[in-house]
């Protein structure tokens, strides 16, 4: 008889072929020992799926009657993440994808899955048609839209109510009174909730938005009705910006959103972002599920997030809870929804928008209050009331989600990156590690789609273990094939104002004013990498001379070598370096400093533990060639290193460089995307820093600008052009 263990607080109940049982009052050694196992691994697997079978400390009864099947509206990592909620609920799921995504994981991990159009979203995932037939074709009884795409589409929601089919979200009446900036800004104030001073109309043009910010007074944020996700928003600081940023934004919101109407409001200068978790349900019940910070952001988009926050005393918790739930209320609210504030200094804070979905940093509060919010969201969408009161909901440890993506955080923070994922480990086989993730070695990021790789989620019993855990799991990360913003993630959890906790949405600005740069080498780390590179050379070496030794065609030397003098470059500096080994372990003499440096050697693994006189390390050698030249990942930044013999070394000075090509007189797309505008045409005269192109990458509009005055001698592309990273866009005489 096979039972399955589910720990329910300090509750143990068994469930046996459906049922579930109070276990008695006298138990066996063996559930004694179960008991005490799950007590060990509840932590563990409170942040993991992957894990063990131990699920969320709250559990409904497993003889409630559920939908039979749900297809699932979405794609990548938060539809494998509601799928396995369906599985563990004994519901089967049907997949939507594009053409390209076929081969998705969120397709294999579907029982069924239908193919609904081309790459591009609206010709697919936003094809409200092609899904409609999906759902009368599979008899799915209910949809989960995830978030993005048509998580908060009132129209979705309609169509399938006229059908019959859940739509497992709130009603339409409130996703339109919150999706609405202007109109949820309005019952936010009738609810008695703290709002920011602003314009509550909708903003008819360029100049009547420059009216209405000199009336707020500069800055201003501009903002689309209909937005979310950091889409259609641009901050102003005088007329010329509210006029340009009326341009973008009301471009951005009619891509991303379909509607390209706009609001202006005073924008708060250095605040916290910090979001309360609701659920509600059909029943008139409401609760606030406690705060996610979300202050580390880039161009609007949220980059790191925590739970609880270092910031809120439970007064100001409170207060934001209620004043959530209170909106909650005010447009009968049933399902999962997130209520965001900005907060100020003095802990002042001012409702900024409700987003009618489920957010994607949930992972967080689902650690630290032990709730699946999927499967909340489908019981509520199946007519049961809430399970919990405002009293049981904990805050149990802490939880930092790192967002990982496929981009080139030294530009603008982080640029999309695309291509394939030659090469993909997540850190799983590390505790408290949880990573919802929609893609496996071999899968392409491409330009049609967000270019998130996971989320990464650490857990611990307060902050500074949730943080030493991520740093852990950053650095046992592996991503091959495209660029990714690991380094900037690290840089981030390791910096002393966050670690304080001393944060704002300015963070990245203030923290790096001249852009990313990556880790900043101390004195004893730059020796440290230095005798690692070497040590790598050496173990190389040695790998390669066994091989030779094995080989029964070619003759090897016989004389074992113990002692190796290298010239190692690093940056524009050159170090010389004697490498002595002992072992599997190197004495490393770096510049006058000798360290030793131990390791098992396994150069085919993509990970090398090392340790370096006491202190543990994993690196990663991304590459090495003939000539010397190493990729070497350390510390989250990747380190150009060339390690050669003293005579490689002698001889290398008489190598010509190779030169640099001259770029002056052309534009090149930085990110791969799709040309919006082309503002210039051959022989039109430029100056310096116009705007001659509109590149949009993600749903983001890039303005690219001539990098010196001249003439145009021609243009290389078309508004509506897929242009790649590189591309030669426009050349100037």
């Amino acid at each position: 008889m096979s039972a399955d263990w589910l720990l329910a607080g300090s509750r143990l109940s068994i469930v046996v072929k459906g049922r579930r049982k109070m276990a008695a009052p006298r138990v066996s050694a063996a559930v004694r020992l179960a008991i005490l196992t799950l007590k060990h691994a509840s932590s563990h697997s409170r942040c993991s799926f992957a894990v063990s079978r131990v699920l969320y400390s709250t559990v409904s009864d497993l003889n409630e009657p559920t939908f039979d099947k749900i297809l699932v509206a979405n794609r990548g990592e938060i539809a494998c993440r509601i799928i396995k909620t369906c599985k563990k609920m004994g519901i089967k799921t049907v997949a939507i994808h594009s053409d390209v995504d076929s081969n998705a994981v969120h397709v294999k991990m579907a029982d069924e899955a239908s193919c609904v159009g081309p790459a591009p979203t609206n010709k697919s995932y936003l094809n409200l048609d092609a899904i409609m037939e999906t759902i009368q074709k599979t008899g799915a009884q209910a949809v989960h839209p995830g978030y993005g795409f048509l998580s908060e589409n009132k129209e979705f929601a309609r169509r399938l109510a006229d059908e019959g089919v859940t739509f497992i979200g709130p009603d339409t009446h409130a996703i339109q009174a919150m999706g609405d900036k202007i109109e949820s800004k309005l019952i936010a104030k009738k609810a008695k909730v703290n709002t920011i001073p602003g314009y509550d109309g909708v903003v008819k043009d360029a100049d009547e938005a420059v009216k209405i910010a000199r009336e707020i007074g500069y800055p201003v944020m501009i903002k689309a009705s209909a937005g979310g996700g950091g889409k259609g928003m641009r901050i102003a600081w005088d007329d010329d910006e509210t006029r340009e940023g009326f341009r973008f934004s009301s471009q951005e919101a009619a891509s991303s959103f379909g509607d390209d109407r706009l609001l202006i409001e005073k924008f708060i200068d250095n605040p916290r972002h910090i979001e309360i978790q609701i659920l509600g349900d059909k029943h008139g019940n409401a609760l606030w599920l406690n705060e996610r910070e979300c202050s580390i952001q880039r161009r609007n988009q949220k980059v790191v997030e925590e739970a609880p926050s270092t910031f809120l005393d439970p007064e100001t918790r409170r207060a934001m809870g209620e004043q959530a739930v209170a909106l909650a209320k005010a447009v009968n609210y049933s399902s999962a929804g997130t209520v965001e504030f900005l907060v100020d200094s003095k802990k002042n804070f001012y409702f900024l928008e409700m987003n009618t979905r489920l957010q994607v940093e949930h992972p967080v509060t689902e650690c630290i209050t032990g709730l699946d919010l999927v499967q909340e969201m489908i019981r509520v969408a199946k007519g049961y009331q809430l399970c919990h009161k405002q009293a049981d909901i904990p805050i149990n440890g802490w939880a930092i989600e790192c967002r990982v993506y496929a981009e080139d955080p030294y530009r603008s923070f982080g640029l999309p990156s695309i291509g394939r994922l030659s090469q993909y480990e997540e850190p799983l086989h590390m505790p408290n590690v949880r990573i919802d993730s929609g893609i496996q070695e071999g899968s392409d990021i491409t330009i049609y789609y967000d270019p998130m790789i996971s989320k990464l989620v650490t857990y611990g019993g307060n902050r500074a273990e949730a943080l030493q855990r991520m740093q852990e799991a950053l650095d046992n990360y592996v991503i091959r094939g495209v660029t990714h913003n690991i380094p900037l993630l690290r840089e981030v959890i390791i910096h002393p104002q966050f670690v304080k906790g001393d944060i704002t949405t300015n963070f990245l600005p203030e923290v790096y004013p001249d852009g990313f740069k990556g880790h900043m080498l101390s004195h004893s780390e730059h020796k440290e990498l230095l005798a690692t590179a070497g040590s790598i050379y050496v173990a190389a070496l040695l790998r390669a001379q066994r091989f030779l030794e094995n080989s029964t065609r070619i003759p090897a030397a016989t004389q074992e070598q113990k002692s190796w003098e290298l010239s190692v470059q690093l940056d524009d500096g050159v170090h010389s370096v004697t490498v002595s080994r002992s072992g599997s372990s190197y004495n490393v003499e770096v510049d006058g400093k000798t360290l030793n440096v131990t390791s098992e050697w396994n150069l085919a693994s993509p990970l090398l533990p090392v340790t370096i006189d006491d202190t543990q390390r994993i690196v990663q050698c991304l590459s090495r060639d003939a000539a010397g030249n190493m990729k070497i990942q350390y510390l989250g930044t990747v380190y150009n290193v060339q390690v050669l013999t003293k005579l490689a070394a002698e001889l290398n000075k008489y190598m010509l460089d190779k030169e640099t090509d001259d770029t002056s007189n052309i534009l090149i797309s930085p990110m791969p995307g799709s040309v919006v505008t082309i503002g210039v045409a051959p022989g039109d005269r430029v100056t310096e820093g116009q705007e001659v192109c509109v590149i949009e990458a993600m749903k983001m509009q890039n303005s690219l600008a001539a990098a010196k005055s001249g003439k145009v001698m021609k243009v290389h592309c078309n508004p509506g052009d897929t242009v790649g990273e590189g591309d030669i866009l426009i050349e100037f005489e």
